[in-house]
């Protein structure tokens, strides 16, 4: 149950993390503001870019680590068994 937890979880910040890169390091995201006519939010792209970029890394990191537990709780488990 709880490796499943960890995979849906790196599963979810990794394609967060692949949206924020797309969107922060390729002009995709300025383009598409220019051509709704909202340029002007372009300036403030980088405060909400980055956090997000950082909450999906630890989205990541945390999946690594609730799956490396349960892995080492069932391997644990097994021994004693």
């Amino acid at each position: 149950m709880q490796s499943n937890r960890g995979n849906r979880l790196i599963k979810t910040g990794m394609i967060g993390a692949i949206i924020v890169v797309i969107c922060c390091f390729t002009p995709a995201l300025v383009i598409l503001l220019s051509a709704l006519g909202l340029a002007a939010v372009i300036g403030y792209l980088d405060y909400a870019l980055f956090p997000a970029m950082g909450i999906f890394l630890g989205l990541i990191g945390y999946g690594w680590w609730i799956k490396s537990r349960s892995a080492t709780e069932s391997q644990a488990s097994d021994d004693s068994s």
